[in-house]
């Protein structure tokens, strides 16, 4: 085992270090799955959307968004889950700093994902 990996990281200490708001910084992969840091600076972000779903965790202050045209707040302690293709944006006003977490959409499995596939009259 990688013993980095055992170490505790300063979140709040990795966004405040970073050399811009809303630049993130990718600190694990987990499986598919990537975990990144970055820090809010109360400006607004225009609408964007991602293959993969996020899950958003604010770790400090507020999270303003604009998620399929509904308005969602996102504050201290909170998670917002944005699906795969969902249009989101940043509302003005979101300060803090915000943990993302990427997860790939799982495709349904298809024909043969639970093994071979049986044919009947074949052995």
């Amino acid at each position: 085992m990688n013993p980095i990996a055992l170490r505790p990281i300063d979140l709040s200490g990795v966004a405040s270090a970073l050399p811009a708001p809303w630049a993130s910084e990718l600190l694990e992969q987990v499986g598919t799955a990537a975990v990144k840091v970055l820090r809010m600076d109360g400006r607004p972000l225009p609408v964007e959307s991602h293959d993969n779903a996020e899950v958003l965790v604010v770790l400090g202050g507020r999270l303003e968004l604009l998620v399929d045209g509904v308005e969602v707040t996102v504050g201290p302690g909170e998670l917002h889950r944005i699906p795969a293709g969902a249009a989101h944006a940043v509302r003005p006003g979101s300060r803090g700093t915000l943990l993302i977490v990427e997860v790939p959409e799982e495709a349904p499995p298809g024909p043969g994902a639970d093994g071979p596939e049986v044919r009947p009259g074949r052995r």
